[in-house]
């Protein structure tokens, strides 16, 4: 936590004129490229990276589909985790986060730039009208983040909680491929007392396709994904 104010006061001479430029690109999408506005949102995070002396490390990357949409599934640690999968990860890709979290300075601003969906997790009507939002863009190419614990508790170290069923909906609406995603050490970052340089560790792991998971129950796909999440984080965890 202390890291996350030290890193916001140290960018703050920026924010006169990086918000503005961010509430631009995310309000005309028609004038800047998706690419433009990924590319703008990791200059922000590489910003944090520099100032809050953090350094991430990924693994993995080539078992990333080269075509079509896919989601990705990260154990959940805390605030850095969509911000070390984003700076690691070439492609544009957009996230399905808690709306009363996403509206934050900055938050906001990151969120709408990827054109984020902000999820109601008390409204089935709006969870639904999401699902299918979700899968409908992976059907058309697009690539998202959905943290499958749904929350994180703070200092929570390397330890994964269940896996909500639900949270594969959309893949399976969309027949996409799951992209299991390895977070080690992210909750270091913003979610500990630690202070002091930080490498965080994000393992892109072997896509389970459609054909693979067609028969299963949600809750067993939920069971497979943790698991293999679970067996990186035993070996490369420290």
């Amino acid at each position: 936590m202390l890291r996350f104010i030290y890193v916001i006061i140290k960018n703050l001479f920026r924010a006169p004129y990086i918000i503005p430029k961010m509430r631009r690109e995310s309000e005309h999408p028609e004038r800047y490229t998706e690419e433009e506005r990924y590319n703008l949102v990791k200059y922000m995070i590489r910003l944090m990276k520099v100032s809050g002396k953090i350094h991430t490390k990924a693994f993995g990357t080539e078992n990333l589909p080269t075509e079509g949409g896919y989601i990705m599934y990260p154990n959940h640690q805390g605030k850095y985790d969509a911000l070390g999968i984003i700076y690691t990860h070439k492609s544009p890709c957009s996230i399905v986060m808690d709306k009363a979290k996403s509206n934050t300075i900055l938050v906001k601003e990151f969120i709408d730039l990827i054109q984020g969906k902000r999820l109601e997790k008390d409204n089935v009507r709006q969870a639904i009208t999401i699902i299918n939002e979700v899968a409908n863009d992976v059907i058309s190419g697009k690539r998202y983040i959905l943290f499958p614990e749904g929350g994180y508790e703070f200092n929570n170290k390397n330890e994964v909680t269940d896996f909500k069923a639900g949270s594969f909906k959309s893949a399976i609406k969309a027949k996409a491929p799951i992209v299991p995603v390895a977070l080690i050490d992210s909750y270091k970052v913003f979610n500990s007392f630690h202070f002091g340089k930080i490498t965080t560790q994000v393992h892109y792991l072997k896509p389970i396709m459609y054909q693979e998971y067609q028969s299963m129950k949600t809750q067993e796909i939920a069971l497979l994904v943790k698991d293999r999440i679970q067996q990186v984080i035993d070996v490369y965890a420290t």
